[in-house]
């Protein structure tokens, strides 16, 4: 996958509906989230999307992409996401997708780290 289909799958996974969300994550996700209980794993990853707000709107800085091997991606950068009725949000990210056939990926690891001055 090309860097910029890749920022475009990530930047969906914070603005597209619930039902996108679970479509593109793999059934054994591994997510750490800043929120209690923190590390959620297997089918509890995809349970604790329906407390996941959608942002209207997601900036990312800080990018880098990594292709350890055929078939995974690794990708960290920062999030700037902002929706009117929680205001802004900004978190250090990580997410590992793994291929599973031709232009179909999922995400297999996802992390995120709140800065000090977010909310």
């Amino acid at each position: 996958m090309e860097d910029e289909r890749i920022w475009d799958f990530e930047r969906s996974l914070w603005l597209g509906g619930e039902t996108h969300y679970r479509d593109l994550v793999d059934e054994s996700c591994v997510m750490v989230l800043p929120q209690p209980p923190y590390v959620f794993s297997g089918s509890g990853a995809k349970e604790r999307l329906s407390d996941t707000p959608r942002w209207q709107k997601v900036a990312f800085s800080d990018q880098t992409v990594s292709r350890p091997q055929d078939g995974l991606i690794v990708i960290g950068y920062t999030a700037r996401a902002q929706h009117s009725d929680r205001g802004d949000y900004v978190a250090h990210c990580t997410s590992t997708l793994r291929r599973l056939a031709h232009e179909e990926w999922r995400v297999v690891q996802h992390q995120q780290t709140l800065t000090p001055t977010a909310r």
